[in-house]
């Protein structure tokens, strides 16, 4: 069948979108959805009922589901906001609402004829991010387990399908393999998924052992391993964290197999390049590897220019140049970054990630109380996400309830021990100790920040501080010019006058830090 509805003709035959003679490129799930609503134009299409045709009943996240039906408005030159032929009725679903003509096709050759070249289209390619988390075994020589064990396996899969752009095999699927000998290259083919998880869970009286292994299987090799060892308390409250931290582990897991998949592309599309510039942003916060992502992500917008994920990264590559880099320039790169997040919630409105660094956005720009609404509305979306409890810690600090941070730091820790960015959140609770004058626990953190990074500048001068106060002057002077060495032109006036809050609280108790570095010699400026 073809339909042609304004310059575009999509043709079923040959699997084409066409605008004019121009072959318009676009993946198979874009495509299958073009199809199911054209050819469904004539009612409104349930979420569900899209998600089933598209994607055979599959756990799709909301922002996945967003992102391709975005990418689907974008090859036919529709937009989010103005909705000319895929308009999204709140609450209700969808419609294709342009109109359009249809035709048989004509003479048009079938795919794999000899006018085709013979060649058949690879309509299975396994979607990006597609998972299925095979029930784990239960190896205990308690049977009792098995509820303990399946409920890993159910809150995993749900958890995963959180990932943006993340398609998760659902659970009554994957329990068809429960205690069933299986080939995992065949679960691949048969499920159509490029990675399964598979685990396994041992208690032995009051300790409890989880290990998990993430598997390629497309190839059948092996990805990741990981070992949890935890002494037994409640079994419930085991599981939960188990989940989290395995959900946050196994993200960054995908996106280093799925950047590294990116590498070996020819011809990158969109998302290629978005995740070689995650890849590209998770290898340190220098200025050489934030432009780097920059570049990767400014790529993939010019081939679509509503994928959400690269509008994110676009706005993080600028905070992180604000925050991490000190320009003088921090108040325009955190402008433009809340405009570049704003336009990714227009397009995505539950992106639990957009949510989250727009929070980030408005606590480094003072507005604490309101990007702290922002992170727990991203948590509402999305549980998992450590990151936006370090950044509710940060927005306790700058609106004076500095001796709450340490909960939410913790609890970031906690979901995701080994992040990329945890010497940021341990900066956070190091400073939030020297507001609240425990100094000596502020220098634990604070070294333990500088041993994740040690060229965010800000983290030795509050070191040098904390050691001042705490009468280790030779200690903070080494601190001190570590910090000038990575910012010279670093002054007490400019640290007077880079106050990120106008709590009054907070900025009383921020003097602290302002006495400790003018003990230790930070000239006036």
């Amino acid at each position: 069948m073809r339909y042609s509805f304004e310059e575009y003709t999509l043709d079923t035959n040959l699997r084409e979108l066409r605008c004019g003679t121009v072959i318009i490129s676009v993946t198979p799930q874009v495509f299958d959805l073009l199809d199911y609503l054209i050819r469904n134009r004539e009612r409104v299409v349930r979420k569900d009922d899209l998600i089933n045709a598209v994607w055979n009943g599959r756990i799709v996240s909301d922002a996945a589901l967003t992102t391709r039906l975005n990418a689907a408005r974008s090859a036919i030159g529709d937009t989010g906001e103005k909705q000319c032929l895929i308009k999204t009725l709140p609450r209700k679903g969808f419609r294709f609402v342009g109109t359009v003509r249809e035709d048989d096709g004509g003479n048009a050759e079938p795919p794999g004829s000899a006018a085709n070249g013979g060649m058949t289209p690879d309509h299975t390619l396994a979607p990006r991010l597609s998972i299925v988390v095979l029930p784990f075994t239960n190896v205990s020589s308690d049977p009792e387990q098995d509820y303990f064990v399946d409920g890993i396996t159910e809150s995993l899969t749900t958890d995963l399908s959180r990932i943006d752009g993340s398609f998760v095999i659902g659970r009554h699927t994957a329990f068809t393999y429960k205690d069933k000998a299986f080939d995992l290259k065949k679960v691949g083919r048969e499920l159509n998924v490029r990675y399964a998880l598979e685990g396994s869970v041992q208690r032995s009286g009051n300790q409890l052992r989880v290990n998990v292994q993430l598997i390629d299987a497309e190839s059948g090799n092996h990805l990741w391993a990981e070992r949890f060892d935890k002494s037994v308390t409640d079994l419930f409250d085991m599981q939960d964290e188990i989940v989290c931290r395995l959900a946050n582990t196994v993200d960054d897991a995908l996106l280093v197999a799925e950047a590294r998949r990116s590498e070996r592309s020819l011809h990158p599309d969109a998302t290629d390049l978005e995740f070689l510039g995650r890849a590209s942003f998770n290898k340190g916060q220098t200025l050489e590897n934030l432009t780097e992502a920059r570049g990767f992500f400014e790529r993939a917008l010019a081939l679509e220019s509503s994928h959400v994920r690269a509008l994110i990264g676009i706005a993080l590559v600028d905070m992180a140049i604000g925050n991490g880099l000190v320009p003088d320039d921090r108040t325009a790169r955190f402008t433009t970054a809340e405009a570049t997040l704003i336009k990714a919630l227009s397009l995505a409105p539950e992106s639990a990630a957009a949510h989250a660094y727009l929070g980030i956005a408005k606590i480094s720009t003072n507005r604490g109380v309101e990007g702290i609404a922002e992170c727990e509305h991203a948590l509402a979306l999305d549980r998992n996400l450590a990151y936006a409890h370090a950044c509710i810690g940060l927005g306790k600090l700058y609106t004076g309830r500095a001796a709450e941070t340490e909960a939410h730091i913790q609890e970031a820790l906690r979901l995701s021990p080994r992040d990329a960015n945890a010497y940021y959140w341990i900066m956070f609770l190091g400073t939030a100790k020297i507001l609240i004058r425990a100094d000596a626990e502020a220098v634990v953190w604070l070294r333990r920040s500088i041993d994740g990074n040690r060229n965010l500048p800000f983290t030795h001068f509050a070191l040098a501080a904390a050691l001042a106060h705490l009468g280790l002057l030779d200690e903070a002077r080494a601190a001190l010019q570590a910090g000038l060495a990575l910012f010279p032109s670093y002054t007490l006036r400019r640290f007077r006058n880079g106050a990120l809050s106008n709590n009054p609280t907070y900025l009383a108790e921020r003097e602290r830090i302002y006495e400790g570095l003018r003990l230790v010699g930070l000239p006036e400026g």
